[in-house]
């Protein structure tokens, strides 16, 4: 009865760390929602930039407004035909610069075309106050010109803005010409830096994202997989300490010693778990494997050759093992599970095979259950591969290869769950 008691009390152990991290867990989204309620976090605030913010300028045209409606232009209905279009082309062009997509379309491209051809004429045609359309002009382009092009478009423009200008103006038109040079640089520097920080700004978001995404993952299949394990040899277990203790005191005795040191053992393990410090052991789960086998009524034989291996293939062909020897308890009903492990200097392989009927259970030929395939999918990004199938005179089949050597990504995941 006593070490019934320890049992049970591991248990409880299990089920208040459990209703622990549930707890935290409802704390963490309480504090997402209060968030969301209350403010957004300081990478959300304020909004993208649009074509807004470039309409101000437009009143640099001002000038060119006043000399129409007080008659100063020279055929003023041309002139204001010039200023609606010149207006037009540009918030047609400014509202679409802040888009890869519309920034870089043809017609974009042609309507700041024909705002450059426009404000030659204006200039050249009325002068004064209208070569402040080549600074308005520049603003346009800097918007919409980006990248290794800027520095060569700029100039140019700027050149034909002094031309054009010093046509008309003389050396009145050297303010011009700076600022259409300025207008066209500071507004290209600017939205490209506002561009380059929102995009940074997206991936540190989306990395972080995905870092608790599969940080997550890791910590949900290790304790599925660690609960699963655990709870399918401590029902075993005490299936056989039920069957021999009216005839085995001793025995059954022992089994239920098992039963305690499985469950202490779970118990490191959720702990390490929880820490991301675990780290699997080959030979450790062959030992489990014998163990659990042999209470559940499964002969098991274990074979294993070959040079030292890797941590982390240990770890890798351990949860293998693990995932077959469940699934064999679970599944088989099996009267022997024969477990091989051969190594070389390159590669290792691991085989478990099962008398059993387990291989009903496979739900994709090749593969196996949802916990199989999460296997595969680790040891395929290790360098190895997992087959798993029925086998050709019945029972079940696990293998697995792998190098024998250092695997080049981590462990960050373990087996989501058996067949």
């Amino acid at each position: 009865m006593s070490c019934w008691s320890k049992v049970n009390g591991r248990f409880q152990e299990l089920r208040a760390t459990r209703a622990e991290w549930k707890a935290e867990h409802e704390r963490v989204k309480a504090e997402r929602r209060a968030r969301g309620e209350h403010g957004r976090p300081p990478e959300e605030l304020g909004p993208p930039p649009t074509g807004f913010a470039l309409l101000p300028w437009l009143l640099m045209g001002m000038g060119a407004f006043s000399n129409i409606v007080q008659g100063k232009t020279g055929n003023p209905w041309l002139g204001a035909l010039g200023l609606l279009t010149f207006n037009s082309l540009y918030i047609y062009v400014v509202f679409r610069a802040f888009h890869h997509r519309t920034r870089n379309a043809a017609s974009t491209r042609l309507a700041l075309a024909l705002m450059t051809v426009l404000t030659c004429a204006l200039v050249g045609g009325f002068g004064g106050s209208w070569v402040a359309f080549f600074p308005l002009l520049g603003l346009a382009a800097g918007a919409i010109v980006r990248g290794p092009h800027l520095g060569r478009i700029g100039l140019a423009l700027t050149a034909l803005a002094g031309l054009v200008s010093g046509l008309k103006e003389g050396w009145d038109a050297v303010g011009v010409v700076y600022g259409t040079f300025l207008s066209m640089m500071v507004t290209a520097a600017i939205l490209s830096l506002s561009e380059a920080v929102r995009e940074l700004r997206a991936a540190r978001e989306e990395l972080a994202r995905r870092a608790v995404e599969k940080e997550r993952l890791r910590f949900s299949r290790d304790l599925h997989d660690l609960l699963g394990h655990t709870l399918s040899v401590i029902v075993v277990k005490s299936e056989a300490a039920r069957r021999l203790a009216p005839s085995r005191l001793d025995a059954a005795l022992e089994q239920i010693s098992d039963i305690e040191a499985v469950g202490r053992q779970a118990l490191t393990e959720i702990r390490e778990a929880v820490t991301g410090y675990r780290e699997g052991s080959l030979a450790t789960e062959l030992d489990r494997a014998r163990s659990a086998l042999t209470a559940a009524g499964i002969e098991p034989v274990v074979r294993q050759s070959g040079p030292p291996l890797s941590a982390q293939t240990e770890a890798l062909l351990g949860w293998v093992v693990r995932e077959a020897v469940t699934n064999a308890v679970r599944h088989s009903a099996a009267t022997t599970c024969t477990i091989s492990v051969e190594g070389t200097v390159e590669r290792v392989r691991l085989r478990v095979a099962d008398d059993g009927a387990g291989g009903a259970a496979v739900t994709t030929p090749g593969i196996g259950g949802t916990g199989l395939k999460g296997l595969a999918e680790r040891l395929a990004t290790a360098g190895g591969s997992l087959e798993a199938e029925p086998g050709a005179r019945g029972g079940f089949v696990v293998r697995a290869e792998l190098p024998a050597g250092e695997p080049e990504s981590s462990l960050d995941a373990a087996p989501a769950e058996s067949v």
